[in-house]
């Protein structure tokens, strides 16, 4: 028998794809909604196969994601229903269809990556947000899923950013505007442009007007390796810098460096490494980037030394509660 912390790697590839296919042919939510049912009625209220779906179900009850009751009937774990209910803010639906759809295959590429490292195997490849960004469904998914990734975590660290006296901000990379609606949700003397690529105007122009912001939320298209950021009291970068090696952080942080008016600071919002090497979820993206991205996870005292490099003085860490954290540098 193997230790149960080996059992959970050696096995995890099944219960992510029970996880993704349980969501995807709306079985958690026909359990969250109707309550405890047995597999066979499930899969007979959703037009699927009730053997397969049995099968499924005891991988997730295995794993605490689902629970069995005696007479055989399954329901959603009480502590995992609000990331699975499709109609919660925290739903990690879409962030698991995209580990399992885009990153599963492109984990692939690790074993060349070994033999001869990533510059030489990923030669000639398009750039990364080339291929994440191809066609209008591929944006408008990956989008979803770092909105998912991003929306709860953004509103506590818009608190623990503390952007009351702050006017103008820019989000650098922003997407369809998760940071920024969690920053204009608590500041109302703020106003946010999100600087990104122009593919992402649309969604973040749908954010705009769902959730009625007006001309406090708008829209810059641009390339910030080749453009210009624009003029900010606050410039930030959410799961950003994760995506480039040092040398291309250390451009973006300069370029946030001149846009930033004095007295003013950026916010650099990531995933941290400890110390140790953990947590798994920092250690497990660390991974996706490799193959993803040209970037990398970092420490808080990396961040910083970066943050220091390009200008930033005076440089704070201030933890959250969920997977993401904030490094702040000012500009004297």
């Amino acid at each position: 028998m193997n230790p149960g912390t080996l059992d959970s790697v050696v096995y995890g590839l099944f219960s992510t794809h029970a996880l993704h296919l349980a969501d995807r042919h709306g079985v958690l939510t026909h359990l969250i909604e109707g309550g405890p049912a047995s597999a066979a009625d499930t899969a007979a209220a959703l037009g699927i196969d009730a053997e397969t779906l049995e099968r499924l179900l005891l991988v997730l009850a295995a794993v605490s994601v689902v629970q069995r009751d005696p007479d055989g009937r399954y329901r959603v774990a009480e502590e995992t229903v609000p990331f699975l209910d499709s109609r919660d803010p925290r739903y990690i639906g879409g962030f698991v269809d995209h580990l399992v759809t885009n990153t599963t295959g492109q984990l692939r590429r690790l074993h060349d990556y070994l033999q001869h490292g990533k510059e030489s195997v990923d030669a000639g490849l398009p750039s990364p947000f080339e291929t994440i960004y191809r066609d209008e469904a591929a944006t408008g998914a990956f989008l979803e899923a770092m909105w998912q990734l991003s929306f709860e975590p953004s509103k506590e660290l818009a608190g623990l950013a503390e952007l009351a006296g702050v006017r103008r901000l820019v989000d650098v990379g922003g997407a369809s505007g998760a940071f920024a609606v969690a920053a204009l949700s608590r500041y109302p003397g703020l106003n946010v442009t999100v600087f990104d690529l122009p593919q992402v105007g649309p969604h973040l122009e749908r954010t705009r007007r769902t959730r009625g912001l007006g001309d406090r939320l708008r829209f810059t298209a641009g390339d910030f390796f080749r453009d210009p950021l624009p003029p900010a009291d606050c410039v930030s970068f959410g799961y950003i810098l994760s995506d480039w090696d040092d040398r291309f952080c250390l451009e973006l942080l300069r370029k946030a460096y001149q846009a930033c008016a004095n007295g003013g600071r950026v916010l650099v919002m990531e995933r941290l490494f400890d110390e140790d090497g953990g947590p798994l979820p920092t250690a497990a993206m660390n991974l996706s980037m490799h193959v993803e991205t040209r970037g990398r996870h970092r420490t808080a005292a990396e961040y910083t030394a970066l943050l220091e490099a390009a200008g930033f003085t005076g440089c704070v860490t201030r933890r959250s509660s969920w997977d993401k954290h904030l490094v702040i540098g000012g500009k004297p």
